[in-house]
């Protein structure tokens, strides 16, 4: 395969993570290889987070979305990027794949890794250290998405394993740089929207982080884009997260590992 010639995602069974077994991790990498590569789209199965807790996360993330709009704008994004985003609020100006002027057709909840008041970080006011927002009347949305971030930042720093052997690395390559990792939980609602010209759930764009874990419900609408320009669907795949690698993890690999463009379509 030519790098950006695909025309479906391929499965990246990552249960050989969970064990000592050196040969299965090595044979995992050795099939991963090639995937982060030439597509940086995967589906993730095989990892140990709980079915029942992703789909806490999902009931208390509809919600939350239910509530009224005074109760929401109650929590509004802060200085730190944690809280709530209302419809179109989001525009992806630096999307390095399209010229977008329309706002995403989106609403969400940002949560990020939660620190204490006394955290170095947070007293010297450094980016993005500050305190996360909850919901009054809605105790339940932050112990479970507090445990779901537990859960998913172990799968992170696993998955950061299998980048290091693809990349011919250490195993421990990249712990240093997640000892303290900043990470974002977004919980996303997707409303009707009318039918315009440029107008997405989620424009085009690619992700800038390291890697980007997600969790589809059964709706769908995930679209990835191909070197031949096509845009590719990516239907949901029950008890899988979707994985794509983010633009820091195509930098630091020196270009090797493909930030592969997306958006989110809304066709119901």
């Amino acid at each position: 395969m030519t790098k950006g010639e695909f025309d479906q995602i391929p499965i990246i069974d990552v249960a050989p993570l969970y064990t000592a077994n050196e040969d299965a991790i090595a044979a995992l990498a050795d099939q991963s290889r090639a995937i982060l590569r030439d597509i940086g789209f995967a589906y993730i199965t095989g990892h140990k987070v709980p079915v029942d807790l992703i789909e806490a996360v999902r009931d208390q993330s509809r919600l939350f979305f239910a509530s009224s709009a005074e109760d929401k704008n109650a929590i509004a994004i802060n200085d730190w990027h944690r809280g709530y985003m209302a419809p179109n609020t989001s525009v992806i100006v630096t999307s390095s794949v399209a010229k977008v002027s329309k706002p995403n057709q989106s609403e969400s909840i940002l949560i990020l890794h939660e620190l204490p008041a006394d955290d170095p970080d947070v007293i010297a006011g450094k980016p993005l250290q500050g305190p996360n927002q909850w919901p009054q009347g809605q105790p339940a949305l932050r112990t479970t998405a507090l445990d779901y971030v537990e859960r998913m930042e172990d799968l992170g720093k696993r998955i950061g394993t299998l980048v290091a052997l693809c990349l011919d690395l250490p195993a421990d390559h990249f712990r240093p740089y997640f000892e303290r990792p900043t990470t974002f939980l977004r919980l996303l609602h997707y409303p009707p929207q009318p039918v315009e010209e440029g107008l997405f759930g989620s424009a085009p764009h690619t992700d800038y982080g390291f890697i980007t874990l997600l969790a589809q419900d059964d709706v769908g609408g995930l679209e990835v884009r191909n070197k031949q320009g096509e845009w590719i669907a990516a239907p949901p795949v029950p008890g899988s997260f979707v994985m794509n690698v983010g633009d820091m993890l195509a930098h630091w690999s020196g270009g090797l590992f493909a930030s592969t463009p997306q958006r989110v379509i809304n066709s119901s």
